[in-house]
């Protein structure tokens, strides 16, 4: 190999690991990576035996390998096929430190001519209030594992929680991240694009840190749901997901690294 070959690998590597490597003193970005349902929960159905719960593990375990190869410090809220309650889920995240959280699902219809028709992938972050009817089932479905239903729990008390959240950076930077990794999943995969939405996600309301849940595409889809079950394919949901990350981390740092230091006793109270 030449001198010009092992600068331009090194000026590479430097250019990959600079989003979520951190400089002189400070960690690498933590990132958790939250695979949707597990155990006696398997989520929904795909063609023959595939299950969301599969799914949804194999592109974490993916995008985990992507995101500790460029430098980032990753955990999955299970490893395996267990039964993870979603508060358990949010607790560990908040007990990791955690700088970002992604939550992976595949979604379906109930139909069979919905099913047949309906696919692509979608990506959301937290709101009280949904961007339609349609993203309000999908968190309805999400949240049926959750302690209380939303009947149960009562839109005025997740109003009064999310009320909270709207006025919080890591609401901000959700919208962020959500926008930083859907287009770049659309490009990859080429699948439909279902948009970035909002929604009463269980999940991610209780979550101390940028979250986002992404819905990798219709495994209730005849075509989509057995290209969900190709490691070909998945590969592809892990390298834009990844992708959207690195990017949102390298613009956050760069945001926050603009910011004025803060001096001791310069706030007004």
């Amino acid at each position: 190999m030449t001198s010009s070959s092992r600068a331009l690998l090194f000026l590479l590597a430097c250019i990959c690991w600079v989003p979520v490597t951190a400089g002189a003193g400070e960690r690498p970005a933590r990132i958790v990576i939250d695979p949707g349902h597990g155990g006696v929960k398997e989520g929904a159905k795909g063609p023959g035996a595939l299950r969301e719960k599969e799914v949804a593990l194999q592109i974490a375990h993916r995008l985990r390998s992507r995101l500790e190869a460029a430098g980032g410090e990753v955990y999955l809220t299970r490893e395996r096929d267990a039964l993870v309650s979603l508060t358990e889920r949010v607790e560990m995240t908040n007990d990791h430190g955690a700088d970002l959280f992604i939550s992976i699902h595949a979604n379906s219809m109930p139909t069979p001519r919905m099913r047949a028709r309906t696919e692509g992938v979608e990506t959301y972050f937290l709101s009280a209030s949904a961007s339609g009817e349609a993203a309000l089932a999908v968190a309805d479905r999400e949240n049926s594992e959750a302690p209380m239903s939303r009947a149960a729990r009562g839109d005025s008390t997740l109003a009064l929680i999310l009320d909270d959240l709207v006025r919080t950076e890591a609401h901000a930077d959700s919208s962020r991240l959500a926008y930083a990794i859907h287009p770049r999943l659309v490009a990859r995969t080429r699948a439909a694009d279902r948009g970035v939405q909002q929604a009463p996600f269980f999940v991610l309301s209780g979550v101390e840190c940028p979250a986002v849940l992404v819905e990798v595409g219709y495994i209730s889809h005849p075509e989509e749901g057995l290209k969900l079950g190709r490691a070909d394919y998945q590969e592809k949901l892990a390298e834009a997901i990844s992708e959207g990350v690195l990017a949102f981390l390298k613009d956050t740092r760069r945001r926050d690294a603009a910011r004025p230091a803060q001096v001791a006793g310069s706030q007004t109270p």
